[in-house]
């Protein structure tokens, strides 16, 4: 079921899939150019349901208005903030999503008080410009962090860190395997909630 939810950039969609007597939510956005469908993203949602969580897939306000090219970051951080805090009220909340949206969800977690993070096909660089990093957004992140990475990704690969598990899959950035995402999800969720 979707359902239209008003932020300061316009109205966001949100695909809610809620567990009964759920344990905590994860809440997923897209990456750049895609939708929620992504294989990666409804590997993870499954494998969230199956751990008896509740899942929202948000589509950023500029994918809603049918633009490609997304917002700048400060509006799509604002949008998330305005969705994420409309959602699950008292869960554990683990956000992230794929590629934009994992970035997106880095760079607020401490803002709507995830308790961790999935990042699926985080763009570590663009592609062939490792100098144009973008791990302190992963380096920032306080709550634990997991990464799913393709081993043959163009945007690069972060190494693990303190709070970070960094697995590679199969495949480039688009991490077409959902089922080789879930397992990978699942094994991971059951450490991070409280």
């Amino acid at each position: 079921m979707a359902t239209a939810v008003d932020t300061p950039h316009g109205p966001a969609r949100v695909h809610l899939r809620e567990v009964g007597g759920a344990r905590g939510a994860v809440v997923l956005g897209h990456g750049a150019g895609g939708g929620v469908e992504a294989p990666d993203l409804v590997g993870a949602a499954g494998a969230a349901k199956e751990a008896a969580l509740s899942v929202a897939l948000v589509e950023q306000p500029y994918r809603v208005a049918g633009r490609s090219a997304p917002a700048p970051a400060a509006q799509l951080d604002a949008a998330w903030v305005a969705v994420v805090s409309q959602l699950f009220e008292g869960l554990p909340l683990i956000v992230g999503g794929r590629s934009l949206g994992a970035r997106v969800a880095c760079r607020t977690s401490a803002e709507v008080g995830a308790v961790a993070v999935l990042c699926l096909a985080f763009p570590l660089h663009p592609p062939g410009r490792p100098e144009k990093s973008r791990l302190a957004e992963l380096d920032a992140v306080e709550v634990p962090v997991l990464v799913v990475q393709g081993e043959s990704d163009p945007f690069g690969l972060p190494q693990p860190g303190p709070n970070r598990e960094v697995i590679t899959i199969p495949g480039t950035h688009s991490l077409r395997s959902s089922t080789a995402v879930a397992a990978v999800v699942s094994e991971w969720l059951p450490g991070v909630l409280p």
